[in-house]
């Protein structure tokens, strides 16, 4: 899947920490911050990670970033 050396070299894009390699995620070992791995290439994008807590596969989203479907949650009223 992902080289050992590459892997290596790699760091959490927040908080520049070391990340280690979990299933089909690259997680950072200080924020445990999930970036997904797509074609054998490691996304390290911060608005594309899953933070700790949230589900696998929510998808990329994040506040503000207006994408379809939208809704971050909270109490939306018309």
């Amino acid at each position: 899947m992902i080289d050992r050396e590459l892997l290596e070299i790699l760091a959490c894009p927040l908080c520049k920490t070391e990340v280690r390699l979990e299933g089909d995620r690259i997680v950072c070992a200080r924020c445990g911050r999930r970036y997904p791995i797509r074609d054998e290439i490691p996304v390290m994008l911060i608005e594309e990670a899953e933070a700790p807590g949230e589900p696998a596969e929510r998808g990329s989203g994040g506040s503000g970033s207006g994408g379809p479907g939208g809704g971050g949650g909270g109490a939306a009223s018309a």
